[in-house]
């Protein structure tokens, strides 16, 4: 849904984040995790990094997310990055998927192997931030491939995977297994609107940042983006800059109150009044969902 006749001056054009700071969350398994990912380097042939494709790349804002993905592989091979692939992991069939065993293929048998030359099987790892789908690839490329179902526990919070797993066989012609990773972040995230960007799509424990600022946040983007499908999934009157405002919608469409307790002239009583947690995580698990639509926050 785009209303782009609507005066853009309605709507912020900054965002204010006080006095916050940037989100942290460096775990011990993070730690452990890089430790053992160079120790395995030895072992792997290949290594396939994964990105998200709603803060993959900084680039200016389009429309048209095809437009988009050819502006970012463009932008790729000029700094010299090839063979990207978009996929969709949560389909249960993906053309993309298909594909990337025959380029993994290619790129091994056309470069040195050096101390695994004697070794048939190939080996990769799989590398990105925590909650990208690095687990959801495995088994995606286990299913396409061996018509076999899991083998890598997946969830919607970061932090899933928390160790370098043993080899899991994602092909049988050629052998080829892949190593699951835990989600790795810097242990320090300079800019604040970075780490946002990463807590909204999962990458950071919600709770950490706070979905009060992450809702605001969201709702600020969306506007800027002139990407309104928010307006239709919540009944909304029309787009609106006011997060209180909109959560308190959410939270009366969706049923969303509780209970507190209020003091009067003629003692306490007990009134309902709207779920504004309720509604921000509500609102946040909708973008996540893809349930607002297909925005790039980037």
């Amino acid at each position: 849904m785009r209303l782009s006749a609507l005066s853009a001056a309605a709507f912020r054009t900054a965002f204010d984040f006080g006095q916050r700071e940037t989100a942290h969350w460096f775990p011990g398994h993070m730690a452990k995790g890089l430790k053992q990912m160079r120790d395995s380097l030895r072992k792997v042939d290949c290594i396939v990094e994964i990105h998200d494709a709603r803060i993959s790349f900084p680039t200016e804002p389009m429309t048209s997310i095809k437009l988009y993905f050819e502006s970012i592989l463009k932008q790729l091979e000029r700094s010299g990055v090839k063979n990207v692939l978009f996929t969709d992991c949560l389909k249960q069939r993906d053309d993309s998927i298909k594909k990337i065993v025959p380029v993994v293929t290619e790129l091994i048998q056309t470069a040195p192997r050096f101390h695994r030359e004697e070794d048939r099987s190939y080996c990769l790892m799989v590398i990105g931030v925590p909650n990208v789908g690095k687990s959801s690839l495995i088994n995606a490329l286990r299913r396409t491939n061996l018509k076999k179902g899991k083998a890598s526990r997946v969830g919607g919070e970061p932090g899933i995977t928390k160790a370098v797993l043993t080899k899991i066989q994602v092909c049988e012609r050629p052998l080829m297994y892949l190593l699951d990773t835990p989600g790795v972040l810097p242990p320090k995230i300079e800019n604040i609107e970075t780490g946002m960007k990463l807590a909204l799509c999962g990458t950071i424990l919600d709770h950490l940042v706070g979905e009060d600022i992450m809702a605001d946040y969201l709702l600020f983007s969306l506007n800027r983006l002139q990407r309104f499908g928010y307006v239709e999934k919540y009944e909304l009157e029309g787009p609106c800059d006011d997060i209180q405002h909109v959560l308190k919608c959410i939270a009366v469409k969706l049923g969303k109150t509780q209970r507190v307790k209020a003091i009067t002239g003629v003692g306490d009583i007990t009134i309902k009044v709207p779920n504004y947690s309720a509604a921000a995580y509500d609102f946040i698990r909708a973008f996540r969902k893809g349930e607002l639509g297909k925005v790039m926050l980037d």
